[in-house]
């Protein structure tokens, strides 16, 4: 097989999916499509875990197995729009608090900015 550009491949942004995803996407395509993006991986990264994940499908397709529903062209889990940013907030911080001077647990110590 010769080798296919990133432009021909059956998947978009191929090089940027997780195993995961790649794993779950994969059932959709057929022999054929599976053996484009085997040949595409070995000649360019050859990821061990995504060619071990290509070549099970391959052989999960000779066994009798059919592509699955799914769209290869369906949004990835990270590229969908979500709560983005850190929750925390000068409203959800705690106070701050200095540990006990040493041998005196029962005293609370002072924040550094309040000391006399």
């Amino acid at each position: 097989m010769t080798d296919p550009g990133r432009s021909t491949l059956p998947l978009p942004d191929y090089d940027h999916l997780p195993i995961g995803g790649l794993e779950s996407r994969v059932r959709s395509l057929g022999t054929e499509d599976v053996e484009t993006l085997l040949a595409y991986e070995r000649t360019h990264a050859d990821r061990v875990p995504v060619t071990e994940v290509l070549t099970a499908r391959l052989d999960q397709l000779a066994a009798g197995a059919e592509p699955t529903s799914g769209d290869p062209q369906a949004l990835r889990p990270e590229q969908q729009q979500g709560r983005t940013g850190s929750p925390v907030s000068p409203v959800t911080s705690p106070q701050p608090f200095s540990p006990p001077p040493h041998g005196t647990p029962d005293q609370r110590g002072k924040p550094k900015g309040d000391r006399t």
